[in-house]
């Protein structure tokens, strides 16, 4: 069985290392733990792990934000992966730095890369693993914070943060949906 695991965010240097791109730096560390590469592919970098023979397919799009719909669309009828088995991983400013929810549905909330997505499939209902970021910014400032670097005491928690992110992600191919959910949310 195949899955098709997409981390949102930007590409280029300028983001690498921003709020907004924690999708793409999730993804890049199960990449590294499993001694894998990202390849450049058609509307995006793609990476394939195994996990108790499921295949993942790991896709950082290439579409800029805006568009992230399209590469997810594109990867899902190219592999030939149904929506069930699909997860989004994306950054969240309702929820403080570093907690991690999983979720069967929703709406955007104002997050562009899942606008595009509701919009391009038509559904909200795909799971999502939501990665919190915080909301210490003022008034009028909310994209400068999310394209903002992580601050010093972020960055020191990123990677157990992302460690777990990795094993939501792998339970997420082997189990339920609802006992992934059970599993980790809230914990």
């Amino acid at each position: 069985m195949k899955y098709l695991i997409v981390g949102l965010g930007n590409i280029g240097a300028e983001y690498e290392n921003t709020r907004h791109n924690i999708g793409f730096k999730t993804l890049d560390a199960l990449v590294k733990a499993s001694n894998v590469v990202f390849s450049p592919n058609r509307l995006g970098d793609t990476a394939e792990i195994k996990h108790k023979g499921r295949k993942l397919l790991l896709v950082k799009p290439s579409t800029y934000m805006n568009l992230s719909g399209k590469s997810v669309n594109y990867w899902m009828q190219a592999e030939k992966i149904p929506l069930e088995r699909v997860l989004i991983i994306t950054d969240d400013l309702a929820l403080p730095f570093g907690a991690l929810r999983l979720k069967s549905k929703g709406s955007d909330g104002g997050h562009n890369g899942l606008k595009s997505i509701n919009e391009v499939l038509g559904v909200q209902n795909y799971a999502r693993l939501r990665f919190g970021v915080g909301n210490e910014f003022s008034k009028g400032k909310q994209v400068d914070y999310v394209l903002g670097e992580w601050s010093a005491e972020e960055d020191e928690k990123l990677e157990e943060r992302l460690d777990k992110c990795g094993q939501i992600i792998k339970a997420f191919s082997v189990n339920s949906l609802g006992r992934v959910m059970s599993d980790f949310n809230g914990k």
